[in-house]
């Protein structure tokens, strides 16, 4: 599968980079961008970058997250790379809808069942199978993973690590969509993505997930107190009293005075970047 740079930037002595590719998945071209730290002594003895996928939430592009969250200082610190796929697929022949909260920019890292969504919103598979191949076919990188998100994106990195057991070596969510079968955006999105079956909606529901879990991954979850969404859409409370139920570890974190910005993120990107790194650097 051919790969087409379209930037590379020099950053703490690493290198910003955006690609373009054809998806199979999709069906259309995708953009991601990737941050690769700089090369050391181990790198040249034939080691690799274990890698932090970022997911990123409504309306953002792969740029959002690697112009505003301030992660590659620490990345390039630590030695892990960052993947920043979009949010979904996009094109002329691609789907929209006239609202920011479905279609095009809004993803929701599920694979559609009706139509007209389900020819090219496939956005869970393309985040589990298909740009991690992409990525360990062509950069200096080992198959350790670790996952991470933002609002939408966080309900995504909740959803695809804890339905694939053994997948990512950990998992963190600054302001997730926690219950989304339960909020108006999940409501949205899943009615037209998977239809009236609620019970589908289940798999693609973290607050569900985490309640059945045998699996007890590493996760930790950031949330501004001052969120505007955070009682309508995020419902962080519903996933925290499931995780309780269920014996399931999760750390949430609850931060007075922040809200659902970029700013939030960049403020606790360093500690998010250092949870990671406990798992991803591991012998």
């Amino acid at each position: 599968m051919s790969l087409e740079l379209l930037s590379s930037t020099k950053v703490f002595d690493g290198r910003q980079q955006q690609y373009r590719h054809y998806s199979d998945t999709l069906d259309c071209d995708m953009r991601f961008s990737v941050f690769l730290p700089p090369l050391s002594d181990r790198m040249e003895k034939g080691q690799r970058f274990p890698v932090l996928y970022w997911l990123s939430g409504l309306t953002c592009t792969d740029e959002n997250f690697s112009q505003k969250a301030g992660a590659q200082r620490m990345a390039a610190e630590l030695g892990i790379a960052l993947v920043i796929p979009d949010t979904s697929p996009r094109g002329d022949n691609v789907p929209d809808d006239g609202d920011y909260d479905l279609g095009q920019g809004a993803g929701f890292y599920l694979n559609a069942t009706q139509a007209p969504w389900k020819s090219h919103y496939r956005m869970y598979d393309y985040v589990l199978e298909e740009l991690p191949g992409l990525v360990e076919a062509n950069f200096p990188v080992t198959g350790r993973r670790a996952i991470a998100g933002h609002s939408m994106g966080g309900h995504g990195a909740l959803v695809v690590a804890l339905r694939n057991r053994g997948r990512f070596t950990s998992v963190s969510a600054f302001s997730p969509v926690c219950n989304p079968i339960s909020c108006p955006w999940g409501e949205k999105a899943f009615s037209a993505y998977l239809g009236a079956d609620r019970s589908s909606w289940e798999e693609y529901d973290a607050t569900v997930l985490v309640s059945r879990a045998t699996e007890h991954l590493p996760m930790l979850i950031s949330q501004g107190e001052d969120d505007e969404f955070l009682e309508r859409q995020l419902k962080p409370n519903a996933l925290e009293a499931a995780a309780d139920a269920a014996g399931y570890p999760v750390r949430i974190e609850h931060h007075a005075g922040y809200d659902h910005s970029y700013y939030f993120i960049a403020s606790f990107i360093e500690q998010h970047l250092r949870f990671h790194a406990d798992y991803l650097l591991r012998p």
